[in-house]
């Protein structure tokens, strides 16, 4: 009984030293931080890309006959129109070629009517036997004759016009020229017949390329639900210019090399932009950012949310009853000032965005809002 008592006494004994030391180190207040709620949504997907502007139709113009370059009829650098002339070649050869070949059909033509002359007369003659088969088979050859002459004559007065005609050489496209290659009094043959080019700057294109990592990269979120391609599959093209604005008109991706590069390890992509400003001219560097693939049901969440350590990130989960925990996350690409969580959050869960600094695991916080606000802001859009 008196051991009874004693165990009792013992218990109340320490009881009492316990509500004591309660009451002398109370439990740390909850920690004030700043929280969102996390909100899931269909995110457009953008990826960007280094690209380079290149005309979408680049022409040489070259002469096509052999004679002396006469005059320049452009300015070098201008914008110059299809049909345009640009370089007028010496005439006279040409114009002398033209006056022999029409001469000589002159005197085939005349062949030609003297042998069909000759083939009329032979004709009745022959069928009444008054002349030899010889006569009337040696006048219908010389018809023949005379007449293909007279086809060659023709065909060389085409080629003859057409060589005149070659000499005041045209631009095919609209586009801004190039500086003269060759300039008046130089002999213009075969070895140097280039003299300029056109560059058509409506549209442009934009060329980039893509690494075996990124296309492996972007198959990989597709099989796993995380990208989702247009449905019309076509991808539109966002150009932002070196001063950092934003060109006035999208274009679309038009083209997909069917082989991986194998001096770069890449593969090249194009885009078709609208250009009839003219702003932009072939060899600028520009950021394309592809646009039109959806991210399903994404979770964004501002970067400053997201801490790190050695085995990678997390965030700060707040649950219901207060008490916060470290949940690591697969995070994916930026979209602006936030970042794309892959795997470890989910829709309606609420993190911490400010105040991480003091937190512990199981640490009881106090939701405040942010500087500014009357309550948290959510995340989830982009």
């Amino acid at each position: 009984m008196i051991r009874m008592l004693a165990v009792v006494f013992s218990t109340l004994l320490l009881s009492a030293c316990l509500d004591d030391q309660t009451q002398q180190n109370p439990p740390p207040p909850p920690v004030e931080v700043v929280a969102i709620t996390l909100k899931a949504r269909d995110v457009p997907a953008r990826f960007e890309f280094i690209g380079k502007t290149a005309s979408s139709r680049k022409v040489e113009i070259r002469s096509r006959v052999e004679g002396f370059l006469e005059k320049r009829l452009y300015m070098e650098g201008a914008m110059v129109e299809a049909g345009q002339p640009m370089f007028q070649m010496d005439t006279k050869p040409f114009e002398a070629r033209l006056q022999a070949m029409q001469a000589e059909l002159a005197q085939q033509q005349a062949r030609l009517e003297n042998a069909q002359a000759n083939l009329k007369r032979v004709r009745p003659l022959a069928k009444k036997n008054a002349v030899a088969r010889k006569e009337l088979d040696e006048a219908l050859a010389n018809y023949r004759s005379a007449a293909a002459a007279v086809e060659v004559a023709k065909a060389n007065v085409t080629q003859a016009e057409l060589n005149l005609g070659y000499t005041l050489i045209r631009t095919p496209v609209t586009g801004v020229s190039s500086y003269a290659v060759q300039q008046e009094g130089s002999y213009i043959g075969l070895g140097n017949s280039l003299l300029t080019y056109v560059a058509q700057l409506d549209p442009m294109w934009v060329e980039f390329s893509v690494s075996e990592n990124q296309i492996f990269k972007m198959r990989k979120m597709r099989r796993e639900g995380l990208l989702q391609a247009p449905a019309d599959d076509v991808y539109k093209v966002e150009v932002i210019l070196a001063d950092g604005s934003t060109y006035a008109h999208k274009g679309k991706l038009t083209f997909a090399d069917a082989s991986l590069s194998e001096q770069t390890g890449t593969f090249l992509l194009r885009a078709e932009v609208p250009n009839p400003d003219k702003l932009l001219r072939p060899g600028q560097f520009v950021r394309a950012w592809i646009e039109g693939g959806v991210r399903p049901g994404a979770i964004l969440v501002p970067q400053r949310a997201v801490q790190q350590r050695g085995e990678g990130s997390y965030v700060w989960v707040i649950r219901d009853d207060g008490s916060v925990e470290q949940r690591p996350v697969s995070t994916g690409v930026w979209d602006g000032k936030q970042w794309f969580i892959n795997q470890g959050l989910k829709d309606g869960e609420r993190i911490v965005l400010d105040g991480a600094q003091k937190l512990r695991p199981e640490s009881k916080v106090k939701i405040v809002p942010a500087d500014g606000e009357n309550q948290p802001s959510a995340a989830g859009g982009s």
